[in-house]
């Protein structure tokens, strides 16, 4: 079994679902960290949640991020774990109004 730490980013989210990451196939991921930060001008608010076998799991739901503010849906003691296909996506209430950057460890 192979270990690799990796990174996967996703500039100015948008106010429709988009996949920031996407478990690769005979992979399992532990979703380490995750950054969700405003980068507009007013506080947006935001959506996350996890695919597995088509079905969308909510892990956060309609949260407010200040300006100039982040939240940080996994870290420290939360960890996801992700399977084969499993993703990982974000909405937010304003276009171009976020960035996310979120730290993987890859067992294959």
């Amino acid at each position: 079994m192979a270990n690799a730490f990796k990174n996967s980013f996703l500039k100015n989210a948008t106010t429709s679902y988009s996949n920031v990451y996407v478990c690769p196939a005979a992979t399992t991921a532990t979703v380490i960290g995750m950054t969700i930060g405003n980068t507009g001008a007013s506080p947006i608010t935001t959506n996350v949640a996890v695919v597995s076998a088509t079905v969308s799991y909510v892990m956060v739901q309609d949260a407010t991020i200040a300006v100039g503010g982040a939240l940080v849906p996994v870290g420290g003691d939360q960890k996801v774990v992700l399977e084969s296909g499993d993703y990982l996506k974000v909405q937010v209430n304003t276009a171009s109004s976020a960035d996310v950057i979120l730290s993987v460890l890859e067992i294959t």
